[in-house]
This record gives structure tokens, sequence and C-alpha cells, in this order.
């Protein structure tokens, strides 16, 4: 299987399985002599691992990760860095039954098609369990900008829609995100969540959820015109996540509604000799290059697939079946895309600043 890896000059490469021996990555384009130890990758991964609420897979990880190469004496030597997370609670049983079956919505069908052979056990290399190398790589990518831009850059994201419910933007508050089962910034909308969620675990079925994810205190000057832009790469970032089938920048759809009045981002001087922008519409990034204002990104997470109501399919011999997916699955696989946003997000913006300084120098 080709196209394992992402990023140009900042880029990680992924392997393993859902219920293989492990999960991992190996990053590269890693500058020397950034402090890097397994505990600044442990932080992030810990926000992600399943089992934490009733509301996600109940499969039991730690989630540790090893750092095998590209440290030393706890600093980064300049070499690739591989990481490696062993699954420790796989349950490859609960998957016998569809060895022969094709579960609706999930990529059963298309990697036998393409392949002619696929892992079952909870979708192999299509499973969500591969974002936690992601995470992993979004750590380094992190600590990386940190240490470029002193630790200015803040990368946040928070589910702000769930099902039909969304949540109310004059009672959102970061200081929430971390404070309830959904990432979400908005207290009571997390309240009504647990209710509807909750409801929908117990019957089996599943919602798909609303994404936002918003860099601030960007560099200026990020992204190149025509094939690089920053929002095409932004794009990519988040499209390559699991069951994501959408994604917008700034205002995004909503500024087909809007008339080019309304919609243009208005420009001012400030006293200090800059500028500043009136409105965010273009979510921060112009012309495929960034502006300065926080970079706005949202992207839709479909229901999750694996659910308890029988549906219809077909087996291996193509013949019509009732099919209904056992095993351990979030009912709504949103919930833990949030940390995964960040750390696309993250890795996209230091791959952009890396080529940026490869032809222009060190950004300003």
């Amino acid at each position: 299987m080709a196209s394992n890896s992402f990023g140009h000059i900042f880029k990680f490469t992924s392997f393993g399985e859902s219920h293989g021996k492990a999960i991992g990555c190996i990053v590269d384009g890693v500058p020397p002599l950034i402090s890097m130890e397994e505990k600044d990758i442990q932080h992030y991964l810990d926000r992600r691992k399943p089992g934490q609420s009733k509301f996600v897979t109940q499969r039991k990880e730690s989630d540790t990760v090893e750092i095998l190469s590209g440290t030393f004496e706890g600093k980064t030597t300049g070499h690739p860095i591989a990481l490696q997370i062993k699954n420790e609670d796989q349950r490859s049983k609960d998957y016998s039954e569809i060895a022969k079956q094709f579960r609706p919505g999930h990529a059963d069908i298309t990697y036998q098609n393409k392949y002619g052979i696929r892992d079952y056990r909870g979708g192999g290399r299509s499973s969500a369990r591969e974002t936690a190398v992601r995470v992993a790589a979004g750590a380094i990518a992190f600590k990386v900008l940190e240490h470029k831009l002193k630790k200015t850059i803040k990368i946040r994201a928070s589910v702000v829609q769930m099902g039909p419910n969304k949540i109310n933007r004059e009672n959102f508050n970061w200081n929430e995100v971390n404070h309830n089962p959904f990432f979400c910034g908005d207290r009571e909308a997390a309240k009504e969540w647990e209710i509807y969620l909750d409801g929908l675990r117990k019957s089996g079925n599943s919602t798909g959820a609303i994404i936002e994810v918003i860099a601030e205190n960007v560099p200026r000057g990020l992204g190149s015109p025509v094939y690089k832009k920053l929002d095409s790469q932004i794009a990519e970032a988040m499209m390559s996540i699991n069951a994501v089938k959408g994604v917008e920048i700034g205002s995004g759809f909503g500024l087909a509604s809007l008339t080019g009045e309304e919609s243009n981002d208005e420009i001012f001087p400030d006293n200090n000799g800059g500028y500043y922008f009136g409105s965010n519409h273009s979510g921060g990034i112009l012309g495929g290059i960034s502006s300065g204002q926080p970079i706005i990104a949202r992207f839709i997470v479909k229901p999750t697939s694996s659910i308890l109501k029988e549906k219809s399919s077909i087996n291996l011999n193509n013949e019509a079946i009732q099919i209904r997916t056992k095993g351990r699955h979030d009912p709504c696989v949103g919930i833990r895309a949030v940390p995964v946003a960040e750390s696309m997000m993250a890795i996209t913006i230091l791959d952009q600043l890396l080529e940026h300084e490869g032809q222009i120098g060190k950004i300003k």
C-alpha cells in the first residue's frame, strides 16, 4: 500500500493495523537540538486514547509511546524519529463473523476490490486506531513550533455540533473544552449532548459531529500560491482523518449566502504602523497565504459506521445478508477527532513554516 506519508519537509510515515502488534510512525525533517522525551509526546496521546468515558470505545489502550530513534540525551539529533505504540487490548475474535462479510459504511468492500485482501480485524489500516500516531507526530510538531516561534502559537479544537445539536457561541469558553467528555467549549451544550448521546449509545446507534480547529498567532506569509496553498494543505490534512466528509475554511459554505460587500475582510491601519482586519470570513488565509489572523477550519465527521442496527449488505459470494457490527465502538467518533485535528493543524503549519524558510529565509 502506497501513500502512507504526510508532509513535505516535516513529514511522517505511519505503519501498523488496528489489531496488529503495534502502530507507529517515522517522523523526518525534525531540526536537531530540540528537547524531546517520551513524556512530551505522551501528554498529547493521553487526550486521544480510548476508554476515557462511556461515550467512546471501551477498548483499553494505554497508548504508551516509545521513542526508538532520533534522540540522544533528551534532544533531537536531526535524524528520523521512530515512534512505536503497542496494541494491548486486541479482541480479533469480535470480528471473526465478518471475515467474509462487508460492513456498510466501512472500507471493507473498497479495500477488497483494490487489494484483493483485507484485514477484517477492526478494519486494519482503515481503523481510527491509526490516528494515535498522528497525535504522536503532532506532539513533535508542537515542540518544534514552540522552539521556532518562541511559544507564541496556539492551536485548539472543539466539537461545535453533535448530530443536530449545536453549541451556543455566547456560552463558548476554551477553558471548558477539557472539562467534559466531548471536548466542548459550551458547558450547557455538553450537558444536553450527554443525554442525547447516551440514548444513541444504549440503542446501538451513532451520530456525526462538526469539529472546529483554530490556530492563533500564526505568522504572516505561510503557504504558497496555486498548488501549495495553506488552506488546501489544511483541507488535505483534515480530510485525511478517518470518517471526515467535508472541510471548510473561515466562513466556508456560509459565504455562498453573502454578498461581496458583506464577505470582504476590510483592512485598516493601526496606530503602530501596521494594519488589522475588520472581520475574518477568509479564516486567516488569503490567496493561499496566511494573513496573520486566526486560521479557522471546520470539518464534519460522519456517524460511526459500526452500529448494532441490522443493515443490508453482501458477503464474499455476492449473496444478500443482514449484518450488525459487534465490538467496542465510539457512538460518536468525532469526539476523539479533536486532538487529532490539533495535531494535523500543527503538522501542516510547521511543514509550511519550514518550506517558507527554505525558499525565503527565517520568517519575521
